[in-house]
């Protein structure tokens, strides 16, 4: 079983030890949801890896000034935000795009078939596309929440709004995406002892669970 990070302990090992291989591990941990995060505010992947880039290289030069940072993943989400807006600014229109990593989604089940394997990922694009469809706020709200686990409060936090206004938006988020998912539930429970059905099933109780 993989060890939890904790990204307080790392965080305090960076800014006081200069440890270079907590920050290692720091960066591998948080680096694919910053980038998938900032692709929610810029239109091109090599961009978002950029932006994530800078703002870890900037912690690490900083690390001696950033000891008083309480919430270091915050913190990083909130940097990776306005380096990605300020990019907005000077080169382009914000646009929301579809994100083409499922890795997550496709850990959720092993395949044992072709078929099961088709209906998976036919089933997570349907929900990124669902998702992607959503209000620009309201998808990155969806998406910090199911997708990275955030608590209400953090997510207000990062974003600059109350946590009211993320539960509202969470709220219509759920309303929409429950009836765009509403096809396939029915599809579900028309043939319950399908193994590909059940599957699907689950993989939507995932998106809908937590939180």
């Amino acid at each position: 079983m993989q060890k939890e990070v904790n990204i307080n302990d790392l965080w305090e090992r960076i800014t006081v030890d200069s440890d270079s291989k907590s920050f290692e591990v720091l960066f591998h941990e948080l680096n694919p949801r910053l980038i998938k995060f900032c692709t929610m505010y810029v239109h091109y992947q090599q961009v978002a890896e950029e932006i994530v880039s800078d703002v870890f290289v900037k912690c690490w030069m900083d690390r001696a000034q950033m000891r008083e940072v309480q919430k270091p993943e915050t913190y990083l989400f909130i940097a990776v935000k306005n380096h990605a807006l300020n990019y907005n600014k000077r080169f382009s229109s914000i646009q929301l795009v579809n994100i083409d990593d499922h890795e997550g989604g496709a850990q959720l089940v092993n395949s044992a078939s072709p078929e099961m394997e088709l209906e998976k990922k036919e089933l997570i694009f349907r929900m990124d596309q669902a998702i992607s469809s959503l209000p620009r706020q309201c998808s990155i709200i969806f998406r910090l929440i199911k997708e990275n686990g955030m608590k209400y409060k953090e997510v207000a936090e990062i974003l600059n709004i109350s946590p009211r206004t993320v539960h509202t938006q969470m709220l219509r988020a759920m309303k929409k995406m429950s009836k765009a998912m509403e096809p396939y539930l029915k599809k579900a429970d028309k043939s319950a002892t399908n193994d590909i059905d059940i599957v699907t099933t689950l993989l939507i109780l995932v998106i809908f669970m937590g939180n």
